[in-house]
């Protein structure tokens, strides 16, 4: 654990709030959004970028490994610190306080700890929003160090897409503050510095402040859950409806059988629209939205969305078996009730992989035809963002099973899933969660050396302190 010459130091920079040492305090940080655990020496929790330039910089100098940790709701074990108990956790949750509204440009300046739902709640009043839709709630630094996507990638991108600038602290001796806070969107003077930051799991520097794009609020949606002829279906199914759309369409969601089915066990409340409550093999949740109210005259996006599923079900090769056009609310609560649906099956052995949009469905069936052959008992619960190419690929082990009981059972699984997904597929390991401890091993296993070696330099040259659970080189 970590001297107590070093707390009293640390504890002199960000005062008593901002050093936590009691076991029972460090709990919450110390345990991640699903499964992972570690151990921290201390926790740290700067509540400004000097505190935070000057508690790197003393940890530097100091040879203290530092983990950055936002919302602490990532999936791969990137903000939890080891089983050490050498590791500090650097938390940005006192990093809330700056707030401005630029209503002209369309974007606002934060701090890095501000949590999405609270960022969106200040800006509601204003008819704007932070256009990435997730179903869990973190801090705005850990998305851009993720760049998180989410439900509506489709029409408003990534988080990468929406950044115009941050302040970065790096870990060196001097705490090294980097101002990229660039407000404008076009600014093409060298090296877009910005993005190095963006996507890196905090490996490479701190965020603490950023600049971000806003959008307008949809004021206007309408939502329907569509049943694809085939799994062959889904992609003839979203190119009709792009067609026909266009930037209308914000959202095309795929779900699974057995991830639906798990929802509606979790949650009696959901609405089950289904003939005779029977779950289809596969259903699309698809939404169109407008950012402008109703005009006078002006055909309502309900009366769009049916005109649309009408004309595509008389195309020759009709790519939909069933259509239900539903109240939005109640639609997306069987969306968001997934993940929690399926955890509660049992061991979840869960993967965030992508691939491009034509060979989602296809890797899909594939393992699940395989997935009786190579591991009996595991069963798929898959869903994910079809429109963007990103499949959350869940894996269930009931909790009574022997499989539980084998060591080697976890690792020849996620090798075997991320063989076909990355060696026979070409897609990626890692969509929307970063690396993490829990993929680093196929960061090294898939990743070209020369680029392995760029990212190592990159990763000296910028913060050449142990910052980050996650090894370039």
């Amino acid at each position: 654990m970590i001297e107590q010459a070093h707390i009293d130091a640390l504890t002199g920079i960000l005062g008593d709030k901002g050093v936590v040492t009691r076991a029972e305090d460090r709990q919450a940080y110390e345990t991640g959004a699903r499964y992972d655990h570690g151990l921290a020496s201390v926790v740290l929790r700067p509540a400004t970028t000097e505190e935070t330039s000057a508690t790197v910089a003393y940890c530097v100098r100091h040879g203290i490994a530092l983990i950055p940790q936002s919302g602490n709701t990532g999936l791969v074990s990137g903000s939890t610190p080891d089983a050490s108990g050498s590791e500090a956790i650097l938390s940005l949750d006192r990093l809330t306080k700056t707030f401005a509204l630029d209503l002209d440009n369309r974007s606002v300046r934060i701090d890095a700890g501000l949590r999405l739902s609270d960022l969106n709640r200040r800006l509601e009043e204003h008819g704007l929003f932070f256009p990435i839709d997730l179903g869990a709630d973190p801090r705005v630094g850990g998305m851009i160090a993720t760049n998180t996507g989410g439900s509506r990638f489709l029409k408003y991108g990534d988080v990468r897409r929406n950044v115009l600038g941050m302040t970065v602290v790096l870990a060196d001796e001097d705490g090294t503050v980097l101002d990229l806070q660039c407000d404008l969107r076009k600014n093409n003077t060298g090296v877009d510095w910005k993005q190095l930051f963006v996507g890196t799991s905090g490996a490479f520097g701190i965020i603490t402040e950023c600049v971000l794009n806003l959008e307008r609020l949809p004021q206007q949606t309408a939502t329907a859950l569509l049943v694809p002829a085939s799994g062959a279906h889904v992609m003839p199914l979203l190119r009709a409806m792009e067609e026909r759309l266009g930037a209308y369409l914000s959202a095309f969601e795929g779900m699974s059988s057995n991830a639906v089915k798990a929802a509606f066990a979790h949650v009696p409340s959901l609405k089950n629209p289904f003939q005779g409550g029977h779950v289809p093999d596969y259903v699309i949740l698809a939404e169109i939205s407008r950012s402008w109210a109703p005009r006078e005259g002006e055909q309502s996006l309900d009366a769009v969305l049916e005109t649309v599923l009408a004309e595509i079900w008389e195309m020759e090769t009709a790519p939909l078996a069933d259509a239900f056009v539903g109240p939005p609310h109640e639609i997306w609560a069987l969306r968001h009730a997934l993940s929690e649906g399926v955890k509660h099956l049992g061991k979840l052995i869960a993967f965030d992989v992508s691939f491009r949009r034509g060979d989602i469905m296809a890797f899909c069936d594939h393992m699940k035809a395989e997935m009786p052959n190579k591991f009996p008992g595991v069963s798929v619960c898959d869903f994910g963002h079809i429109g963007d190419g990103g499949v959350h690929f869940n894996l269930v082990v009931a909790k009574d099973s022997p499989l539980l009981g084998d060591p080697t059972f976890e690792p020849r699984l996620r090798e075997w899933v991320f063989a076909v997904a990355v060696e026979e597929y070409h897609g990626s390991f890692s969509a929307e969660h970063a690396i993490g401890r829990r993929n680093q091993a196929y960061y090294h296993l898939y990743t070209n050396d020369k680029l392995k070696d760029m990212a190592a330099g990159l990763k000296t040259l910028t913060s050449p302190g142990k910052l980050g659970s996650v090894r370039f080189g």
